[in-house]
């Protein structure tokens, strides 16, 4: 049964509230220190993975790699199903560093959006992709369910464009993504969805997500593509590898949201995106006709 209005503002209240004081209390605390962020035993504490499975026929998965990673290496069950909400929050803590407060956030919102019980009923990882729910149109690293109705399958196009915009660089050289290169992919990927997908939507609580699920790829795994390599198109975690993110009660919704969500979707431009393209098309096909007529001059 969906929760009334009166419900729906008071877990908004108490989330709030319990987020609030996480902010807070990540400024006084000390850091995690890198190479214990995960906790002592906890599976990849110390950087060690369980060993990564990949999923059989008849495994359930979904289209976040976070989520499919953690079945993928029996953090949540392998096969992807009846999954508690409170296990998923659980498991995305200690895995990723995220808040207490937004571990029970978004496994609270995914139980109202499947018209479930929070702390009664189950789900599988592929029911998760209710379109229009969380899933959206112009994913970075999926096609839109109408050319591909499985949204567990990575588009590995999507994802080697997406990783080949990366412009930083970590301080031993090796590339990593930036809130800009993730606002001018998401432009491309928005206008480009847009114009051919006849049965486009994009609300703007999804572009919030979209925004949220690139935000990720910048805070729990520091936008190195190295990593994302892996993360994305296998969607297994390197070993060693641990959350980027270091605060003693990990990523709440209030830093989440001014550090990076909220750039990355303020740099969101499909007009410039759809300006610059026609520009370069522009230049392409002039020097195309400057090569064909210096061939019939010759």
């Amino acid at each position: 049964m969906a929760p009334s209005a009166f419900a729906k503002i008071a877990l908004a209240v108490k989330v709030g509230v319990w987020d609030l004081g996480c902010t807070l209390a990540n400024q006084v605390l000390p850091l995690r220190k890198v190479g214990s962020v995960t906790p002592e035993g906890h599976p990849g504490a110390g950087g060690k993975w369980p060993e990564y499975v990949a999923p059989k026929e008849g495994d359930s998965r979904c289209s976040c790699p976070a989520l499919n990673a953690m079945a993928n290496h029996g953090i949540l069950p392998h096969d992807g199903k009846n999954i508690s909400f409170e296990e998923m929050g659980q498991k995305i803590r200690t895995t990723y560093n995220f808040s207490p407060s937004f571990c029970f956030f978004v496994p609270s919102y995914a139980a109202n959006m499947l018209d479930k019980t929070y702390g009664k009923d189950t789900f599988d990882l592929a029911e998760l992709d209710l379109h229009n729910g969380i899933e959206h149109d112009a994913s970075l690293i999926r096609e839109d369910v109408y050319f591909e109705p499985d949204q567990s399958k990575p588009h590995v196009q999507f994802i080697k464009e997406l990783l080949a915009e990366a412009t930083g660089k970590d301080e031993n050289g090796k590339a990593i993504l930036t809130i800009e290169d993730l606002s001018r992919y998401s432009s491309k990927r928005r206008a480009d969805a847009r114009a051919k997908n006849p049965e486009f939507t994009l609300e703007k609580i999804h572009k919030t997500f979209g925004s949220t699920n690139a935000s990720t790829l910048l805070t729990a795994f520091g936008g190195r593509v190295e990593d994302l390599e892996t993360i994305l198109l296998e969607e297994r975690l390197p070993e060693g590898w641990e959350s980027r993110v270091l605060e003693a009660y990990g990523l709440t919704v209030i830093t989440f949201n001014l550090k990076t969500i909220n750039a990355v979707e303020k740099g969101i431009d499909e007009e410039k995106y759809l300006a610059d393209k026609k520009k370069a098309e522009g230049a392409a096909a002039a020097v195309t006709n400057e090569g064909e007529a210096i061939s019939i001059a010759k």
